[in-house]
């Protein structure tokens, strides 16, 4: 009677299901690529006044009180969609001056209420910054926030 598991045997498997799990990783990398370039990202293009708004947002740290898509704290208002709530998502003019203004009123002084800080930015960051919203407001994030109010 012969051995069910020679050495060979043993060694093809291992090779075999090797390649087997590589083809499978490699197409599910190649499958997850497609998703997030065509499927998953803004409907907008990266233009410079949105590079530019990320940078405003990140070197104001504006994470550290909101959250973008679920991301950052919970302290002042989810902001993935903030353009969408404002009725400002298809005129980066509004959006701009909608920003700018709320930004300007900011803090109101309300005793017990969180209070924003204010933030000296430029017509140019203020801008950038509106766009950057506007971006992250068309990505797809599958039913996030689960509510319009963020």
């Amino acid at each position: 009677m012969a051995e069910i598991l020679t050495k060979s045997r043993a060694r093809n498997i291992f090779y075999g299901g090797s390649i087997f799990f590589v083809v499978i990783f490699v197409g599910m990398t190649v499958h997850s690529h497609r998703y997030v370039v065509n499927k998953s990202t803004a409907g907008m293009e990266l233009s410079e006044e949105v590079i530019l708004g990320k940078h405003v947002w990140e070197r104001h740290s504006c994470i550290n009180c909101h959250s973008l898509h679920g991301e950052g704290a919970y302290f002042a208002p989810e902001l993935g969609n903030v353009m969408t709530r404002w009725d400002v998502m298809d005129s980066p003019e509004d959006a701009y001056e909608t920003l700018d203004g709320w930004m300007k009123s900011q803090p109101t002084g309300i005793e017990g209420r969180r209070q924003m800080p204010f933030f000296e930015l430029t017509e140019e960051e203020t801008r950038g910054l509106a766009e950057f919203l506007r971006w992250a407001d068309q990505t797809d994030t599958q039913g996030w926030p689960p509510n319009d109010a963020g």
